[in-house]
This record gives structure tokens, C-alpha cells and sequence, in this order.
């Protein structure tokens, strides 16, 4: 589906500063959507010169309060002026225009309201206001707050302020009609408070009602904070002057969180109070609290078993040593190396925020390793091409045991003593897969090998973690140029 700037681009000449205007009101309107009980539609008139014969939709908003008007998408749909008049008058006439009687729509009678979008003293679109009348409503008072406030909203975006020009750029994480409402008369006395704002402002410490009550000295009074409180209550009075603000948390004494937002109201560029929206995030920030307390935990978790891994891979370094047999310091020089490729896993897991890792950090910190300690005379370079990504921590240690692993092999069985050469650790991801590739320009496989067969402890760990921790596939077989090639499949969805 096209979306609004390429529907502007590709049917109308607006300016850059008018399609941002038009941006800014979809960014806001869903509020208006909510207060009004009605879906929106935004259209704007197409063809040339000022004939108005035609307009095309270009942007849809259902409200959340009230069922919709259009269960069908509309955007990109063009009308003729004579199916909907009222377009035309709106951008004539620069003033809200509504139907005498509803128009029927799929057999559902639909209350129609234009309302022109100016932008320097110049209609560029029109909002049609369209409410479902199927279904009947009593009208109380919350529902008349809420049109009255849709009222002088619909004047204010006829009258070009609103969404002024500079919005706030939290708009979608903003408190919502549904959270809390609160409409404040010129005085900045509460004249409407919904139920959910009533309890908000009884979490915060105010028991008694809302209505009448001067809001920003009492939110002053309630936020533990002194400069919050001061913050909050000088954006309540800036709203009272016709200025906007974006949205503020503060907390009070008892410890609610609560989000606020403070909107003037100037229908005809008169002052009619202000819109403050509120929202009760406490179990919200209690969460989120919690999360990262228990994130911080298993980073914790993650940097001990590092340490504990890295004081385990020291003892025994110090045994090998103290150890004669060489068969007994080449076992314990192996599981030295595996020790600490498990340990560099959680080190990079102590330092990250959601569980999953950088494979490409951390193989080039590993691999290499492994190659210089392989085998002391060989003179093999180990490099990496190719992106793995990042991966969840369940793929990331078995992943990079296996790779130790099979560069281990490449490098210790591949070449002669005293040779030297190359091996790459190629990766190639996709949606669902990442295919790596270890290859070697030594000797090849001896004749007869099989991975099925082969009873060496290095291939025994890789077989058991490809296939009951990976869930992938391997398989090895001799290059025709010379040397080794070990392909490892690895889906990376659909994993439990």
C-alpha cells in the first residue's frame, strides 16, 4: 500500500512545509478519531486547476471508542465531488460543513463532517469526520465532554493550530483518551474529569472529586519531586496560554507514576481552557523495574560463570604444566582451549541487554586464538569473511564450540609440521539459515574417511552439539583443489 507522502507526491504539487503539515495531523489525529467516536479520513483534491471534481483519499483513522464507519480500507480510493459535496465546500467555504441528513454506506446510515486542513491561511486537504449511527448512543457525560472537546479541536485544525508547527516527537507513547482525560475551563479550574483520570489523581493522593479543583497548583501539591512538580504545573499553565507541551512522567509521594500531556483549546483563536490527558503507568514502571533488575541479574550470572570458567581454564593450564606426559598436556591444552571458548561466550552475554550475541566479535576474538595455539610450529592463519550476525545466546555457545572445534582440526591435521597455510571461516545468513564453511588448503581427508565413523573426541563434540543443540547439519568432504571443506547448516527460526 502506498503510504501518505508517496500518495502526496504522486498526486498533488503540495510544498515540503505542507506535506509535513499533513504528516503532523495524521500523527495527532487518532486523538481526535477517539473524541469524536468516528472514523477520519483525509482527502485532498486531484486533477488540475481549481475544478475540485475529484478528491483522493490518502490517509484512514478508526477510533478506539466507537465501532467504524468503514471496516474497509479507503486510502487510495478517489470520489467524484458530486457523491460527497461537502469536500468541495469545505475547501471553498474554509469553515466545517456537515451533512443534514446521513448517507448510507454498505447499507449503514453514516454521519458525515468535513473539516478543512489549513496551513498558512490555505485549505490543502479535508478531514471527513464519518459516525456510524447503527448503533445508538446514550449520550452521557463523558461522551458529551468528549465531542465538545472534538469540536474545538476540528475549529482549531480549520483554523490552522492545530498540530502546531512544532509537535511533540513522543506523540505515539503519549497518555490516550482512554487513559485519562481532564478539561480545564479558562481559569484552569477542572470543569470534566473521566473516571480513569479521576482514579489516576486518587492514586497520586487526592481523594476527594476533581471538578472545580485548579489543577496545577493541586498536580504541583501531589509530585514528590519539587522541580517535576514545578515542570508539570508550569506546562498545565503554558496549555491555559495556548502553549502545547510534549508528554512529562513524574511521581508522587506515594509513589503512582503518572504520565501527563496538556493540549490548549482555541477554537477561533479564543481561549476555551485546556486538554490534559493522564495515564497511571505505575504497574507499568514496577515492570520495567523488575525486568531490569532481573536483566542485571543474569549479566551478573553471566560475568560470574565467566570468571569461574576463566579460574577453571587456569587450573588447568597450571596442571599441564606440572603435567609429564605429553599425551596428558596435549588433553588438558584442549580442554583449556574449549573451557575458554565457553567463557567468551558468556563474557560477550555479561555485557549485552537481551539474551543474544555479535557472532562476528566474538569469532574473531576466538578463532584466531585457536589457530596460534594449535600447533606452535605450524605457521596456519585463520580469518573470517562473511557476516554471522547476532544470534540468541542458545545458538551462540554450541556455535562456537563447534567452529573451535573444527578449526582446531584444520589447523592441527591439515598440515604438515613446519607448514604453512590458510584457514577460512566463511559465513553466509539468510532469514532462515547460516551456513558457515570452514576451509583449509592442506592435505585433505585421508581415503575412507567418514564423520559417521570417525571416534576422535574434537568430531564426537561436534556431531553431538550440531545435532542436539544446533539442530543443523554437517558434513565434510575434500576440496578439489587441495584440502578440507566443513559445511555446517544452522536454522535460525522456528526454534524452541
Amino acid at each position: 500500500m502506498s503510504t501518505l507522502s508517496d500518495l502526496l507526491a504522486e498526486h498533488t504539487k503540495l510544498s515540503g512545509g505542507e506535506v509535513d503539515h499533513l504528516q503532523m495531523v495524521v500523527a495527532e489525529w487518532q486523538l481526535l478519531s477517539d473524541l469524536s467516536f468516528a472514523d477520519l479520513l483525509m482527502w485532498v483534491p486531484v486533477g488540475e486547476g481549481p475544478a475540485l471534481d475529484e478528491f483522493l483519499c490518502v490517509a484512514q483513522a478508526r477510533a478506539t471508542t466507537a465501532p467504524t464507519a468503514h471496516p474497509e480500507d479507503v486510502v487510495g480510493t478517489k470520489v467524484p465531488v458530486d457523491e460527497h459535496p461537502q469536500l468541495r465546500r469545505a475547501v471553498l467555504e474554509a469553515r466545517v460543513c456537515r451533512e443534514e441528513d446521513p448517507s448510507w454506506y454498505l447499507g449503514v446510515p453514516v454521519r458525515r463532517e468535513t473539516i478543512p486542513v489549513t496551513y498558512d491561511d490555505r485549505v490543502i486537504a479535508v478531514l471527513s469526520r464519518e459516525t456510524d449511527l447503527a448503533v445508538p448512543r446514550v449520550p452521557s457525560s463523558l461522551e458529551i465532554a468528549y465531542l465538545g472537546i472534538a469540536a474545538d479541536l476540528c475549529q482549531m485544525v480549520a483554523d490552522g493550530s492545530f498540530p502546531t508547527s512544532e509537535p511533540a516527537p513522543d506523540v505515539h507513547t503519549s497518555p490516550r483518551v482512554g487513559d485519562g482525560l481532564i478539561r480545564l475551563d479558562p481559569t484552569g479550574a477542572v470543569v470534566f474529569a473521566s473516571p480513569n483520570a479521576q482514579s489516576a489523581y486518587h492514586r497520586m493522593g487526592h481523594a476527594a472529586e476533581l471538578v472545580g479543583v485548579r489543577l496545577a497548583p493541586l498536580t504541583r501539591g501531589l509530585i514528590a519531586d519539587p522541580f517535576d512538580a514545578t515542570e508539570i504545573a508550569q506546562r498545565i499553565l503554558a496549555a491555559l496560554d495556548g502553549q502545547p507541551s510534549m508528554r512529562a512522567e513524574a511521581e508522587s509521594g506515594r509513589g503512582a507514576a503518572v504520565l501527563f500531556r496538556a493540549l490548549p483549546l482555541r477554537p477561533g483563536g479564543k481561549a476555551a481552557g485546556a486538554l490534559v490527558l493522564v495515564r497511571d503507568v505505575t504497574e507499568v514502571r514496577r515492570r520495567d523495574r523488575a525486568l531490569m533488575s532481573k536483566d542485571a541479574t543474569i549479566r551478573e550470572i553471566h560475568h560470574r560463570v565467566k570468571n569461574n570458567l576463566q579460574t577453571v581454564a587456569a587450573l588447568l593450564r597450571l596442571q599441564s604444566r606440572r603435567t609429564a606426559s605429553e599425551e596428558a598436556r596435549a588433553a588438558l591444552g584442549e580442554s583449556v582451549r574449549r573451557v575458554a571458548a565457553i567463557a567468551a561466550v558468556h563474557e560477550a552475554l555479561s555485557t549485552s541487554v537481551d539474551e543474544r550475541v555479535d557472532l562476528n566479535s566474538l569469532v574473531d576474538k576466538v578463532i584466531p586464538v585457536v589457530g596460534d595455539v594449535a600447533v606452535a610450529e605450524n605457521h596456519v592463519r585463520v580469518r573470517r569473511t562473511g557476516q554471522f550476525g547476532v544470534v540468541a545466546a542458545e545458538v551462540a555457545t554450541p556455535l562456537v564450540m563447534v567452529l573451535t572445534e573444527l578449526v582446531q582440526n584444520a589447523v592441527e591435521h591439515a598440515y604438515p609440521a613446519g607448514a604453512s597455510g590458510e584457514v577460512i571461516v566463511s559465513a553466509e545468513r539468510s532469514a532462515r539459515w547460516l551456513d558457515v564453511a570452514v576451509i583449509d588448503d592442506g592435505r585433505g581427508l585421508p581415503r575412507g574417511f567418514s564423520l559417521e565413523r570417525s571416534n576422535g573426541l574434537g568430531l564426537q563434540i561436534v556431531r553431538t552439539l550440531v545435532e542436539s543443540e544446533l539442530r543443523g547439519s554437517l558434513s565434510l568432504r575434500r576440496r578439489q583443489k587441495g584440502g578440507t571443506e566443513a559445511m555446517l547448516r544452522v536454522p535460525l527460526s522456528h526454534r524452541r
